[in-house]
């Protein structure tokens, strides 16, 4: 492990450590948080809102923490989201996680805007993958991508279901940077980030066409696409429940949809087909306002939770968190700035460390709840606020 690695011991740890890493825009996209962050806010306090049972005069030497998602076996109940170029934010990007999430047992879910192709990324995993789907386009140009995919080997197909609107995020203007727009002013605070994170700038100078390109998606000349041409692309055209037929005929395997974020729509996903939902409301990256998921999940649960297995994501900071969101009927939870900032902190390695961490957090709170296993944890383990019955 490295010395930098080492230091993580928390992901505010991670945090800290990717903030003095990479150059303030980069930091802006890993924080990300649409409007004024409303719901990104809602997504932590919510957490903390939701208080435990201990159960005292229990005690089991060793603590089982696997699960299983769509017949796969899991070490335990933390996956990596789908989190976009990541090769941007580190050089070892999207195969360095499919490393350390092969190494922790649990499964990598990967991005279609990922700076490594699923061929690379499958070829340097030792665990499950998943492909997430984005339309650059429309149905003609997403039929590449799942079948790449599909080639690949990959277990399920994510389907992101709630980014039907271009989100805006509030920045300070002193020293802002807006990617791909031009202007001198623009480009002066760009350098002026660049010149402060020296280490970042070299190592992304050197790799600038990598780092930048979506190989994923190609263009007519067969070249990939650019980071800025796709997120163009993407949110053009996105997935909608009838296109769901399309997609399974094309697939042929598990779909797992993600935004879901109520029982109405968890139901319809049911409907649809669907093997796994996520709730989620994409960390608060799309719509400002919306409620937390954890506050959702008890009655998404209520509704189809005899019917599809559930994840959830959004929030999750600590074992902690992980623990409440299984005691309320999730079965595993999914992580993207956790993963990101600790990635951008030391690399593959950070992402070893950073779910170690979870891991070493989960099983102490195991142990001092008196739970044997997370399969034992249920909602009676919880406290929760008054007002659990609203969606605040």
């Amino acid at each position: 492990m490295s010395r930098r690695a080492a230091r993580i011991t928390s992901v505010a740890d991670a945090r800290y450590l990717a903030r003095r890493r990479v150059p303030r825009p980069v930091d802006e996209y890993m924080e990300a948080g649409a409007g004024a962050g409303v719901t990104a806010e809602r997504n932590l306090q919510a957490f903390e809102d939701i208080s435990f049972n201990q159960r005292a005069g229990r005690w089991w030497p060793e603590r089982d923490l696997h699960t299983t998602v769509l017949g796969h076996r899991i070490e335990l109940p933390v996956i990596t989201a789908p989190v976009g170029a990541l090769g941007m934010v580190h050089p070892d990007g999207e195969c360095g996680v499919a490393r350390a999430a092969g190494a922790a047992g649990t499964i990598q879910m990967v991005s279609s805007f990922s700076c490594a192709s699923i061929e690379e990324i499958v070829a340097a995993a030792s665990g499950p993958v998943f492909m997430q789907l984005y339309y650059p386009g429309d149905r003609d140009a997403a039929a590449p991508l799942i079948e790449r995919a599909k080639k690949a080997g990959c277990g399920a197909l994510v389907v992101t279901a709630d980014t039907a609107a271009v989100p805006h995020r509030e920045h300070p203007i002193p020293g802002r940077v807006n990617f791909g727009q031009t202007g001198w002013r623009n480009h002066v605070n760009l350098t002026r980030h660049l010149l402060a994170r020296p280490t970042w700038t070299a190592t992304f100078l050197r790799q600038r066409r990598r780092r930048f390109s979506v190989p994923m998606v190609t263009k007519a000349d067969g070249k990939p696409v650019s980071l800025l041409e796709m997120s163009d692309l993407a949110l053009r055209t996105a997935p909608v429940w009838d296109d769901l037929p399309w997609i399974h005929d094309r697939w042929g395997g598990p779909i797992v949809i993600k935004g879901i974020l109520s029982a109405e729509d968890a139901r319809r996903a049911v409907d649809a087909g669907a093997a796994a939902i996520v709730v989620s409301n994409h960390g608060g990256n799309i719509v400002d306002g919306l409620p937390a998921t954890i506050r959702m999940l008890p009655e998404i649960v209520a509704a189809v939770g005899d019917d599809v297995e559930i994840l959830l994501d959004s929030g999750v900071r600590r074992g902690t968190d992980v623990l409440k969101a299984v005691a309320l009927g999730a079965r595993a939870v999914v992580v993207g700035r956790s993963l990101v900032w600790a990635l951008a902190a030391a690399g593959e390695a950070g992402v070893h460390q950073i779910l170690r961490v979870y891991r070493d957090d989960i099983d102490n709170m195991l142990a001092g709840l008196g739970a044997p296993s997370i399969e034992a944890l249920d909602p009676s383990y919880l406290r929760l606020p008054a007002d659990s019955s609203t969606s605040h």
